[in-house]
Formats: C-alpha cells, sequence, structure tokens
C-alpha cells in the first residue's frame, strides 16, 4: 500500500538498494486485499449464492486484462502520477481529458475509502448490541476515518512499520479463516449445486463487475517506478503475481464460506457476514479471530487510500483540475486534501449504503480502467501492446460497467440514479475545471511577453 511504499522506499534509502520483486508484489498485494473479500461476500452470496467463488474468480481476471494496459502504460511513460499522468501525456491537448480522470480517480479512491470504513464499523460493531443500527455503523465509520485523518496529517513517520505489520498479519489471518471454514463444512459443492441451480450466467457477470473493487490496488506498484530495479520487468511480474494470489487468496476464503456457514445467514448478516458464521461454526474465538482480520485489514486499506490518495489529489490541484486549495502542504503533508478526501468520504458513508457504495466503487474504477484501455490502444505501436488484447480490456471493461448499469436499472433503479447523478456532478466539474485551467494558462501566457520587455 502507499504507506508501505514509504516504508520499503526508506529502507532502499537507508541501504542504498532500489525495492525488489518481493517488495512490489508486497505492495500491489497490500492494496488489493483490504476490506474488500470482507465487503463483497454476503452481496455475492445474496446474488449467486454457490457461485460466488467462480464470480470472484471472474472479476480477478477482469482485473488481469484491465492491469494489461496499466503495466503498458506504466513501463512506457515510467511516471509514478500512475493513472492520471498517463492520460495527461496520452492527451496533452486536451486538458478535459486530465480534468475527467483527475476527477473520476480522486472520487473512486474516495468511495473505497467509504466503503473500508464502513466495512470496519459493520465488523466492529458485529458481535454488540448495535450489530443492526446503521447509525451506530455510520458513526464507527465516521470515527476512524477521522482517527486515520489525524494519523496522517500529524504524524507519518513509522506509518510504513504498521503498515508493514498490518498487511502481513492480515494475510496470516485470512488464510488461518479460509483453512478452518474449509475443515469445518457443512455441505457439498454438488448438493449446493443442486439448490442454486436456477442462478444465471447473467447474474455471475453482474457479481463478477461488482467484485471489481476487491482487486482495486495492484496500480499502486506502478507509484513506485522511480524506487524499484528493473521496471520493465518488475512491473509485469509484480502486478500479475499479485493479482493471481489475491484471486487465490479470495476463491478459498468464498469457497470454506459457503461450505461451511449457511446461506440464510450470510445473507441475513451480509455486511459482518465472515464474523457471523464463523462464530456459529467456531464458536466466539472464531468470531473474534474473523472481526481481527477485517479490522487489520480495512484498517490498513483505510491508512493506505488516505496516504496515497491525499497526495494524488494534490497533484491534480496543483495542475489546476481541483480547488487550489487542495495542493496546499504543512510541510510535505496535504493536509487539505486530506481532509477534504476524508470529509467527502464520510458524507458519502451518511448518504448511502454498502450496497451504494461498492457499486459506486466498482463503476468507478471500471470506468478509469477502461480510459485507461483507451489511451493504451491510442498508443499502442509506442507502448508495443497486442491489439486484440487491448481491445478485450476496453470491450469486457466496458461490459461490466454496462451489466453494473442494467442491473440497476432492472432492480434498484434509485440507486442507479444517485449513482448516475455523482457521475453527472463530477463530469461537470471536470470540465468547468478543465475551462479555468485552460483560461489561466492563456492569460499566463498573454502575460509572459510583457515581462520579458
Amino acid at each position: 500500500m502507499p504507506s508501505l511504499k514509504h516504508y520499503l522506499n526508506g529502507i532502499h534509502r537507508k541501504r542504498g538498494k532500489a525495492l525488489g520483486l518481493p517488495e512490489l508484489i508486497a505492495i500491489a498485494l497490500g492494496g488489493m486485499v483490504g476490506g474488500g473479500i470482507f465487503t463483497v461476500l454476503g452481496i455475492s452470496v445474496a446474488m449467486v449464492g454457490v457461485f460466488t467463488p467462480l464470480a470472484i474468480a471472474l472479476g480477478g481476471l477482469v482485473a488481469g486484462l484491465a492491469a494489461y494496459s496499466y503495466i503498458k502504460l506504466g513501463t512506457y511513460y515510467k511516471d509514478e502520477g500512475a493513472t492520471y499522468a498517463f492520460f495527461k501525456k496520452t492527451f496533452p491537448a486536451s486538458p478535459f481529458a486530465a480534468s475527467l480522470i483527475g476527477w473520476w480517480v480522486v472520487f473512486g479512491y474516495i468511495s473505497t475509502l467509504a466503503l473500508y470504513a464502513y466495512t470496519f464499523s459493520s465488523y466492529a460493531l458485529s458481535n454488540s448490541d448495535y450489530a443492526d443500527s446503521e447509525i451506530a455503523r455510520k458513526l464507527v465509520a465516521g470515527a476512524v476515518i477521522g482517527f486515520f485523518m489525524l494519523v496522517n496529517i500529524w504524524s507519518v513517520k513509522g506509518m510504513g512499520k504498521i503498515e508493514d505489520l498490518m498487511v502481513y498479519s492480515k494475510l496470516a489471518i485470512l488464510m488461518v479463516i479460509s483453512f478452518i471454514l474449509i475443515n469445518n463444512s457443512q455441505t457439498t459443492l454438488p448438493q449446493l449445486y443442486i439448490n442454486n441451480a436456477d442462478t444465471s450466467p447473467f447474474d455471475i457477470l453482474i457479481v463478477a463487475a461488482l467484485t471489481f473493487v476487491a482487486y482495486e490496488g495492484f496500480q499502486l506498484v506502478i507509484n513506485a517506478v522511480n524506487e524499484m530495479e528493473a521496471p520493465d520487468k518488475n512491473i509485469p511480474r509484480a502486478i500479475y503475481s499479485a493479482i493471481g494470489l489475491a484471486i487465490l487468496i479470495y476463491v478459498v476464503i468464498a469457497l470454506g464460506a459457503i461450505l461451511a456457514i449457511p446461506f440464510d445467514d450470510i445473507i441475513r448478516d451480509e455486511e459482518y457476514a465472515l464474523a457471523s458464521g464463523a462464530g456459529g461454526v467456531l464458536g466466539h474465538w472464531g468470531t473474534d479471530l474473523v472481526i481481527l482480520g477485517a479490522l487489520l485489514a480495512t484498517s490498513s486499506a483505510i491508512s493506505g487510500t488516505v496516504f496515497g490518495a491525499s497526495r494524488q489529489m494534490a497533484a491534480i490541484a496543483r495542475d489546476g483540475y481541483l480547488p487550489d486549495l487542495l495542493a496546499r502542504r504543512k510541510g510535505n503533508i496535504p493536509a487539505n486534501a486530506i481532509l477534504a478526501m476524508c470529509g467527502l468520504a464520510f458524507t458519502l458513508v451518511l448518504a448511502g449504503n454498502l450496497r451504494v457504495i461498492l457499486e459506486f466503487g466498482s463503476v468507478t474504477f471500471l470506468l478509469v480502467s477502461m480510459l485507461m484501455a483507451f489511451a493504451n490502444f491510442r498508443i499502442r505501436k509506442k507502448t508495443k501492446s497486442n491489439t486484440t488484447i487491448t481491445i478485450a480490456a476496453f470491450t469486457t471493461l466496458f461490459a461490466g460497467t454496462s451489466f453494473i448499469f442494467y442491473y440497476e436499472y432492472m432492480v434498484q433503479p434509485d440507486q442507479l440514479y444517485f449513482i448516475g447523478g455523482i457521475f453527472a456532478l463530477l463530469t461537470t466539474a471536470a470540465f468547468l475545471y478543465a475551462k479555468w485551467a485552460e483560461r489561466r494558462k492563456a492569460i499566463s501566457q498573454k502575460k509572459t511577453p510583457a515581462l520579458n520587455l
């Protein structure tokens, strides 16, 4: 994750060594395995039942296709600005293109921050009398966002070590949980298949698209391009390895959950399904272990998202595509960007529920990844990209976005209006700031000759 990268970069400076492949895989895997699996499990089982592991695996394959363009652009540009920088450089004559990708990326991170915070609160309260209180969940979500906001504003020193501990601890706990659940199976896959025989392939594809947000984070490797050895080799190796490991972890956890926990329990307690289910199978200590894993996973994801995304927000503001106030720093810390990001994330928590936040986050990163595929296609000869793979990636990401919108239109049109309204506001703001940045640039160019006389 970003703060893990910060820590590893510190090691590099002390020892004079560049980041190697193991460290880069840790960055990507730490960025992906956050609160995603804890968030998507209950919703996925409610929609496709026994096919949840398959849907999650398909979501990982979509992430692999999306990663292709990130990797090609990353090894070509070698710019730590990643998504925003790639689009800006690919379309240098279009301020709107840079502004649009900037606004969408920033709010994509804000949605994941809200998602992780909501998941944190659901698991933190899952063993209390307030487990089903929406108000209590939102208040706890706000509190955890506020805590990491203050940590990121007042103290960056030592964050890397904390992140490192949280990343590897959560991975170990997740694997232990998976092993225990599988060894306490209450049914078999053939029996579950019989009970879910009416599940349609279209439903599986919708869930695959929804789970895409659980793989968001692999692009963090590119942020470390200036600190790594052999980026042309290690960027693709790290990203593809991390996606493969994330798929394995997610599928094994999902498999253990559907075999050991009754579907009715998972669906009923979808916001904290693993904790509730593990308690029923393993008793109180099982619940506590799952809660600990969820809190570690979401905490590291919240911390890393605030750390890295706030700096990208400040960089976009510095270029004139977000309010100038967000570019100001307190020392090296973009305090205003941190405050704005955390405030907007809490606003999204208050305005929506877990499902709508998940869907908004998935749609946002599907759209952003689709734009990355388009950018890569635009300069495919320069990036030496395979045209067929690039088109396949763009088409798959477009289809995934369409699946979610169609599902919302058919099942929950109100949520579609909410998501569509946010995108309309973001696109309008991006357009206005692009025009404003263009106008300021023109004024600056007019003043420059007069100053040189």
